[in-house]
């Protein structure tokens, strides 16, 4: 199984649990953790289904960079945390 975690900082909008969910791949993953709690997918992509420009994906401590193609395969063990990335000035 893969471990699905959303940060505090999305968590305060919509209580969702960590997830174990099937290996496949990183946009198979988040949808099937989504399920859980789907008020939250409007904080995770836009309107074309990527990855909003304000959050972060991190699989196993690495960032995903491209927030389009979501096609990295993910494997039983792996972690994947959604974080909202802070900006400011």
């Amino acid at each position: 199984m893969v471990i699905v975690e959303f940060a505090a900082s999305l968590r305060r909008h919509v209580p969702c649990a960590p997830q174990n969910v099937a290996p496949g791949s990183l946009r198979t993953v988040l949808e099937a953790a989504l399920t859980a709690a789907p008020e939250l997918r409007h904080y995770v992509f836009d309107d074309q289904g990527h990855i909003r420009k304000h959050v972060a994906v991190f699989i196993n401590k690495t960032m995903v960079l491209n927030r389009q193609k979501l096609d990295q395969v993910l494997v039983s063990g792996d972690s994947v945390l959604v974080i909202q990335a802070l900006t400011g000035g």
